[in-house]
């Protein structure tokens, strides 16, 4: 399936849309609306179904020039810290069950997990 590059950027008050490799450009009031815009531009284009055009949408706007990879890793930095609190929610609760088989008070569980010892109780008995 052939993946088309689009080039989006802001004039004024409109997204422009520009897919170079057919020398077309169209236009979108809201980013949200781009990738759309592309596909339907592309499909009428070249005859192709809509639902079989795949595009690659950059953004620059002004001088950030790559805000579409930033945003890109913003969101894998997201995931990864999601992914982080929740191994780090496990461990705690792991721990401070541990901790309290061992008759350790739940104020100082809470102490050494950098919590309150009202979470420390959550956790313990979670």
């Amino acid at each position: 399936m052939k993946v088309y590059k689009v080039e989006v950027t802001r004039d004024g008050k409109w997204w422009m849309v520009s897919i170079p490799e057919l020398d077309g450009l169209t236009q979108a009031r809201r980013l949200g609306e781009t990738e759309q815009m592309a596909r339907e531009f592309i499909a009428v284009e070249t005859g192709t179904p809509i639902a079989d055009v795949v595009v690659d949408l950059g953004v620059a706007v002004g001088a950030v020039t790559d805000a579409s990879a930033r945003a890109e890793q913003i969101r894998k930095d997201r995931e990864e810290a999601a992914r982080l609190e929740s191994l780090a929610l496990t461990e705690s609760r792991i721990l401070a069950q541990c901790l309290a088989k061992e008759n350790v008070p739940v104020r100082d569980i809470g102490e050494l997990l950098g919590v309150t010892f009202q979470r420390a109780s959550q956790l313990v008995n979670s």
